[in-house]
């Protein structure tokens, strides 16, 4: 059974916090948060609002799965991570 986009949205704002909160992550995760991204592109469902920012999002995780020091990538993006998840949080 396929997700909804409400709980596709509820792991990518969770991967997203745990990058913001923790400041770190994996690899793996931002190719998921890709994949999450572009799946919710997509989806006439989901909010214009939050579309607006799924782009930043995408190019935010497909540049993290390509960094070697994905930490500096991360503590970059602090300010954008939040802004993202409040957006998310709010439209969801």
């Amino acid at each position: 059974m396929p997700l909804s986009h409400r709980e596709q949205l509820f792991i990518l704002a969770d991967i997203l916090k745990n990058h913001h909160i923790d400041c770190t992550g994996t690899s793996s995760e931002c190719e998921q948060v890709q994949r999450l991204a572009t799946a919710l592109q997509q989806n006439e469902g989901v909010a214009p609002e939050i579309k607006q920012v799924l782009s930043q999002i995408q190019q935010y995780s497909a540049t993290g799965a390509t960094k070697s020091n994905l930490l500096s990538h991360i503590e970059t993006h602090q300010p954008h991570l939040s802004q993202w998840v409040e957006t998310i949080d709010r439209y969801q």
